[in-house]
């Protein structure tokens, strides 16, 4: 019972996605999204604070394409030390409209879905820029532990260029290769 009063606590954040919006922040998406390419690992780089990564570092995700063609969603992280507790959440992903390939929806509990829209994609995959329709939530991805210097630049231009304060991204601690 104890887990999952947490979970859906952990899920509380997400649900105020799919009921607000804010004008200010452009959320077009990638064209294009090859889940088979995009699936496998990515390394948090940096994001907004929310309350269910708060103190969380050396943070991932892991994709996996499940049998029913949905994702498999295993995020990761470390509490308040690349020493800390390891800590793990389960959920799955889907692609709501086949015509908007780079909106995605994700859930951590039950049928609670939330926006997760790939803004910015590298057409190599080496990056990406995750958001949601507000401005609460924002995800700098790389599939390496350390951004290059020049996609961090653009990735950053571009959130900018978005409405998204950058100031407020948290960059992620991360253990090296």
């Amino acid at each position: 019972m104890k887990n999952i009063v947490k979970t859906i606590l952990c899920c509380i954040p997400f649900l105020g996605t799919a009921c607000s919006s804010s004008d200010d922040i452009i959320t077009t998406t990638v064209k294009q999204l090859d889940l088979e390419k995009y699936v496998g690992q990515w390394y948090e780089v940096a994001r907004f604070d929310h309350r269910f990564e708060r103190g969380l570092v050396g943070c991932m995700a892991n994709y996996s394409i499940n049998d029913d063609g949905t994702v498999k969603v295993l995020n990761t992280g470390y509490e308040d030390s690349l020493d800390g507790k390891y800590k793990e959440s389960e959920g799955k992903a889907r692609r709501p409209d086949d015509s908007k390939p780079g909106q995605l929806e994700v859930s951590f509990f039950l049928w609670f879905y939330s926006e997760y829209n790939v803004m910015e994609l590298a057409d190599d995959y080496r990056y990406a820029l995750v958001g949601s329709k507000t401005d609460n939530y924002l995800w700098i991805l790389s599939r390496t532990p350390q951004l290059d210097p020049a996609d961090k630049a653009y990735l950053l231009n571009q959130a900018k260029a978005r409405g998204y304060d950058t100031d407020k991204l948290i960059w992620v601690q991360q253990k090296e290769e």
